[in-house]
């Protein structure tokens, strides 16, 4: 890739490249048709692949659901337990993905007949993933079936367990496996290591895609059987809203599949027909159809509370209730449990960050601390991730010297393999996830231990990964060219997020006319260029960083070039453009 820009070092000390080597960009005459296609180009769309990336569809990129290890056993051992109206229980995880995986197939079930019903483990009490004294009290309860979604895969003891009380199990998971697998019987994953690679190309699913495929399985199966000659299909489409929602807040990948349950998801979810994605929406006080980074910033953190700091189980509820009395009530104990979140991650935040200063140079920043809520974690180490940028995992240690990790990674670092690794080597007692993010649970002890063997693996990789980081732009506009058309044009190439980078777009030379800062941390400044064009650009979270600090003493003579993402700012009168600010760079 090309030097944008002629900027070998920005404020933040990386050089600006083009994305996919496509010249520099500085057409101001882009039809919209021209620039998206660039945009799904640079993206690694196949050339003879566009217009389906263009507008992507369920139809065109749906695997057959039997490509996948296990997954007709599944569907058949489900389809008996509607034929026969038997107790079946969906085990999920206590975050988005495992909420979203839950009600999919909880709503689906309940649409065939099936009346199935959630558990979903306390984070404090019960830690991550089914343990075999749930799984037994399940079996003694009555269940016949039980179906365990986002986690499974590492479950050995507990299946184990499970299959001596007599219950079925069937895993539907997307973590990392090892070698030997669970008993269980079924484990449907794409990323089981003897998966054939047409499957193993869909391993980027959130939990939540890989139940959609093992529901569209089940209608086959049904229908195979004259399931449905005296009774209507039920509308597995319908549930694409949850799948979008499960994807996006688990940073899954937008690519492939995975970018049509978001595109479709966003459709079914304006629609407002869930009832209780309607009243997070309105808890949210959204007051337009959501968009894809409100999946990830607005609904799914107050999905996510309820696992975090409040009641595991207040997410399955919502997305699955059909009254909107109950759904409005559990909406605003969400919104409020959101912002406790909020306050209890501050100051985990802070403590952390005071921990990393002190932590030295090593390849994966790791910090840990007493009394530390493991409900915000995961949170605060994508935050370190961030700052100090490299892989992070940040460890709550409990009273009894146990400690509940939670990582985050960087492009090209495989975090999930190495805690699978340390986890054989004997320094965990429990670990797993995927490349870019994991959990553990490990002895206060062997913490120390734990960062040097996360140093040794990963030092190279860390090591590659930053110093091929570049920022990518994708077009340099004048600050006229910065304005709602625009915008809306450049989001005929989403949806985007993880896998499938929102465009970042260079404007300049600019100089700064208005600076501070706002909420917590975040810098606001004004910047004008030489077309006499002013632009508002935020910076979030980097009021203390060198950026912020270039932007808030730059001088008034001094002109900077500018890189973010375009959005457009609805608070005011009517819709105008700004720019979140990823990077700057002097210009003279």
């Amino acid at each position: 890739m090309t030097i944008a820009l002629n900027i070998t070092r920005s404020i933040l000390g990386q050089p600006w490249r083009w994305r996919g080597g496509n010249g520099d960009g500085r057409d101001p005459g882009y039809r919209p048709d021209d620039l998206v296609t660039q945009l799904l180009l640079a993206r690694g769309c196949p050339r003879d692949a566009v217009e389906a990336h263009r507008n992507p569809t369920i139809r065109h990129f749906m695997p057959d659901p039997s490509l996948f290890r296990d997954m007709d056993a599944a569907a058949e051992r489900l389809a008996d337990a509607v034929v026969r109206g038997e107790d079946v229980r969906i085990f999920g995880d206590y975050d988005v993905d495992g909420a979203t995986s839950a009600a999919l197939l909880i709503r689906l079930l309940r649409d065939l007949g099936l009346a199935a019903r959630p558990y979903i483990p306390d984070r404090l009490m019960e830690g991550y993933g089914p343990s075999g004294e749930a799984l037994v009290r399940l079996a003694r309860e009555g269940a016949t079936l039980i179906v365990t979604v986002d986690c499974g895969a590492q479950a050995f003891d507990a299946l184990a367990m499970a299959k001596s009380a007599g219950v079925d199990v069937v895993v539907v998971d997307h973590h990392k496996c090892a070698a030997a697998l669970p008993e269980a019987l079924a484990l449907v994953n794409p990323n089981r290591l003897d998966e054939a690679e047409e499957a193993a190309a869909h391993g980027h699913l959130a939990a939540v895609g890989v139940a959609f495929l093992l529901g569209a399985a089940l209608i086959r199966v049904l229908r195979g059987r004259g399931w449905f000659a005296q009774r209507a299909e039920p509308p597995l489409m319908e549930l694409l809203d949850i799948v979008a929602l499960g994807t996006v807040a688990d940073v899954a990948q937008l690519k492939g599949l995975n970018r049509a349950f978001v595109a479709q998801g966003l459709k079914i979810m304006a629609k407002r027909r869930n009832i209780g994605l309607s009243a997070l929406i309105d808890a949210s006080r959204l007051t337009r159809a959501p968009l894809c980074h409100d999946l990830g910033f607005a609904l799914g953190p107050r999905i996510n509370a309820g696992g975090r700091v409040g009641k595991a189980d207040l997410g399955v509820r919502l997305l699955t209730t059909e009254d909107p009395a109950e759904a409005a009530s559990i909406a605003r104990e969400l919104d409020q449990l959101n912002e406790e979140r909020r306050v209890i991650e501050a100051a985990v935040q802070a403590e952390a960050e005071e921990r990393l200063a002190a932590q030295g140079n090593r390849a994966v920043a790791l910090v840990s601390g007493a009394g530390w809520h493991p409900g915000v974690i995961g949170i605060v180490a994508g935050r370190i991730k961030e700052k100090a940028r490299r892989p992070a995992i940040v460890v709550a240690i409990d009273e009894d010297g146990t400690g509940k990790g939670s990582g985050r990674s960087i492009s090209g670092v495989d975090l999930g393999a190495a805690v699978l690794a340390a986890k054989d080597s004997g320094l965990l007692v429990a670990g797993g996830g995927h490349a870019m993010a994991a959990g553990l649970t490990v002895a206060a002890d062997k913490i120390d231990a734990l960062a040097d063997f996360l140093d040794e693996r990963l030092a190279n990789a860390v090591a590659r990964a930053r110093d091929d980081r570049a920022l990518l732009i994708d077009a340099v506009l004048a600050p006229a060219g910065v304005n709602p058309d625009f915008v809306a044009a450049i989001d005929a190439g989403g949806p985007y997020g993880a896998g499938w980078p929102a465009p970042l777009i260079a404007s300049g030379p600019m100089r700064v006319v208005k600076a501070d800062i706002v909420g917590n941390g975040h810098l606001r400044a004004i910047m004008a260029g030489d077309d006499g064009r002013s632009i508002k650009t935020i910076a979030f979270r980097q009021a203390e960083s060198d950026l912020g600090q270039a932007i808030l003493g730059a001088p008034r003579d001094r002109r900077l070039w500018i890189a973010g993402r375009a959005k457009i700012d609805d608070w005011g009168p009517r819709p105008a453009a700004e720019l979140h600010l990823e990077d700057a760079a002097w210009a003279d």
